[in-house]
């Protein structure tokens, strides 16, 4: 674990000098705009969203969820608290930091400035997730959420905006796939403060986002099988970011998927 905090607070050092290394974009990355296609990223520069017109919201009702929009679930598997430092990608540095206190792991960024944490000690396949966001310093287009399937380089990411929409990624070394596009939702925040419980259900290669307890949508993705999960934060605009993390559980899912009826 030392090794660990180490290398993380020398790739964020390393970043803020603004370096080239690919070993970096899961950390501190520069995405460009919505792609239809995987395209790898240029050189790093902080900016991790293209600057763009907020949008005017519509917001839509989400639905109400049903035991078959997350069939399955079995036993937890993990319940945290946020009581142990070494369960969590933990550092602090002039650009950014991780920490835990007072049950709850803090993310805060400056201005450009992406960042992730990852669960320890936890690898699963299909699960349902869930846990409490509270965006402290959030406008605009900065972002947070939750990780699933995860390594230092590669997971499922699902973003809520401080602009209330909320959307879905795949992550691989350092360039993005979009899997979602930008949705309004009612269960989004709309900056700070706010509180919102985040799930994932996840089954195969089927992927629910609830939000709130509510329906969002699902995504279907055969890339990763399995992983930890993580949560991160991203300033996209010129303020610095903050957003803490608390009450995670995560249960077991034994679930078979009904056969489809072939097509004549």
């Amino acid at each position: 674990m030392m090794f660990s905090r180490f290398k993380f607070l020398s790739l964020l050092l390393i970043t803020g000098l603004i370096s080239s290394c690919s070993a970096l974009d899961s950390y501190l990355a520069t995405p460009p705009p919505s792609l239809p296609t995987e395209t790898a990223l240029p050189t790093p520069t902080f900016a991790w969203f293209a600057a763009s017109a907020t949008p005017t919201l519509q917001f839509f009702s989400t639905q109400i969820p049903t035991p078959e929009m997350r069939p399955g679930l079995g036993d937890i598997v993990v319940t945290d608290t946020f009581t142990q430092r070494s369960f969590w990608d933990t550092a602090t540095s002039d650009q950014a930091s991780a920490e835990i206190e007072d049950n709850r792991l803090n993310l805060s960024v400056k201005s450009g400035i992406y960042m992730i944490s990852l669960r320890q000690e936890l690898v699963v396949n299909d699960f349902y997730a869930e846990i409490t966001a509270r965006p402290g310093l959030c406008r605009g287009d900065d972002s947070y959420g939750f990780l699933v399937r995860a390594n230092a380089v590669a997971y499922y990411r699902f973003s809520l905006s401080c602009t209330g929409t909320v959307s879905a990624e795949r992550i691989s070394v350092g360039t993005r796939q979009i899997l979602q596009e930008p949705l309004p939702s009612g269960d989004v925040p709309p900056g700070a403060p706010g509180e919102v419980r985040i799930g994932v259900w996840a089954s195969g290669t089927e992927m629910r986002l609830f939000l709130n307890g509510r329906y969002q949508f699902t995504i279907t993705d055969s890339n990763y099988a399995s992983g930890t999960v993580g949560v991160f934060v991203n300033s996209a605009g010129n303020n610095a970011a903050v957003v803490s993390f608390s009450k995670l559980v995560v249960q077991n899912i034994v679930y078979n998927p009904p056969p489809q009826t072939p097509q004549p």
